[in-house]
C-alpha cells in the first residue's frame, strides 16, 4: 500500500496525456517542428525560471550529490540525463507528427505498443521481475496489437517509432536515481531546448502571430508536457518502469475513445475488441495491487464495524 501514491501519479499523468489531441489537432495546421521548438523553448524557460526562483536550495543539493560521486557513476549519470533529453525530444517530434499528419489512432497505438516494449526492456537491461500474471498480461497486449496492426501496418510502424523512444526514457530514468525529480526535468528539458536551438533558424518557420498558437502552445507546455513529466518521475521513484509502462496503456484507451467520439475517425469492432483486450492486459498486469487495495478497504470495513 505504500506505492498507492506513485500509481495515483502515474495514472494523473497518462489521463492527462490522453487528452493531448484535445489541444494538439487545433493547431494541426502549424509544421510539427514549430509545434515541437515552441513546446520544448517554452517548456524550458518556464522550468528554469522555476527552478532559479524557488528551488535554488535543490539545486545546490544536486550538484554537491553529483560531485561526490565517482567517475563511473558520473559518466553514467550523464549519459543516462542526456540521454534522456534526446528519447523525449524523439518522442514529442514523432508523436505531434502522427497526430497531426497521419492520425490520433496510430498515435494512441503507440502507446499500447510502448508498455510491452517498456516491459521487455526493463526485464533485460534492469532485470525486473515479472509475476505469472504479468506475463499474461504482456501477451494479452502483444495480441491486441497485432490484431491493431492487421487493419493498418503503417500505423503499427509509426507507433512502434513513438513506442520504443518513451520506453527507452522510462527504462533510463529508472536507473537515474538520487537526484531532485522537479532538477533532474528541468536538465533534460533545457538539454532538449540548447539542442534544437541551433535547428530553429534553418527549419523553423515564420514566427506565428496567431494567440491561439500560444494560447496552445503554453496550455501544451505547462498542463501536457512540465506536470505529467514531474508526475511520471515521481511514479518511477517508487515503481518498477514496468508497471509504469503498463500503467501508460490509460493514455491510449483515452485517446482512442476522443478518435471515435470526438474527432469521429472510423472506428472498426476489430479495433474495439484489440482495445478491449488491452484493457484486461490493464488490469491483470496491476492484479496484485488492485487486490491489496481491496484487502486493505475491507480490513478497514470490518475494523469500524467492531
Amino acid at each position: 500500500m505504500k506505492t498507492t501514491k506513485y500509481y495515483i501519479a502515474a495514472i494523473a499523468a497518462f489521463i492527462t496525456w490522453g487528452l493531448f489531441s484535445l489541444v494538439l489537432k487545433p493547431i494541426h495546421d502549424y509544421a510539427s517542428l514549430d509545434i515541437l521548438f515552441f513546446r520544448v523553448f517554452s517548456c524550458g524557460i518556464l522550468m528554469l525560471l522555476i527552478a532559479f526562483l524557488f528551488k535554488r536550495k535543490q539545486i545546490k543539493e544536486t550538484i554537491e550529490i553529483f560531485k561526490a560521486l565517482s567517475k563511473s557513476e558520473k559518466r553514467k549519470s550523464i549519459l543516462l540525463n542526456v540521454g534522456g533529453s534526446v528519447f523525449l525530444m524523439a518522442n514529442w517530434f514523432t508523436f505531434i507528427y502522427v497526430v497531426n499528419h497521419v492520425s490520433v489512432k496510430a498515435a494512441s497505438l503507440a502507446y499500447l505498443v510502448c508498455p510491452i516494449l517498456t516491459t521487455l526492456l526493463a526485464y533485460f537491461i534492469l532485470s525486473e521481475k515479472l509475476l505469472k500474471t504479468q506475463w499474461l498480461s504482456v501477451g494479452l497486449s502483444i495480441s491486441g496489437c497485432l490484431l491493431l496492426s492487421y487493419s493498418d501496418i503503417m500505423d503499427m510502424f509509426f507507433s512502434i517509432v513513438i513506442g520504443l523512444t518513451y520506453a527507452a526514457y522510462l527504462v533510463s530514468q529508472r536507473a537515474n536515481k538520487g537526484f531532485d525529480k522537479f532538477i533532474v526535468l528541468t536538465f533534460h528539458i533545457t538539454v532538449a531546448a540548447l539542442f534544437l536551438l541551433p535547428f530553429y533558424p534553418a527549419y523553423g518557420g515564420s514566427v506565428p502571430t496567431e494567440f491561439k498558437f500560444y494560447f496552445f502552445i503554453e496550455t501544451i507546455a505547462i498542463v501536457f508536457t512540465i506536470i505529467p513529466l514531474f508526475l511520471n518521475l515521481y511514479a518511477l521513484s517508487g515503481i518498477n518502469s514496468s508497471t509504469v509502462g503498463m500503467l501508460l496503456n490509460i493514455n491510449p484507451m483515452i485517446a482512442f475513445g476522443l478518435a471515435a467520439f470526438v474527432f469521429k475517425e472510423r472506428i472498426t469492432p476489430l479495433q474495439i475488441t484489440a482495445y478491449g483486450i488491452i484493457f484486461l492486459a490493464v488490469l491483470f498486469f496491476n492484479s496484485h495491487h488492485l487486490f491489496a487495495i481491496k484487502q486493505k478497504i475491507t480490513a478497514i470495513s470490518r475494523h469500524s464495524q467492531r
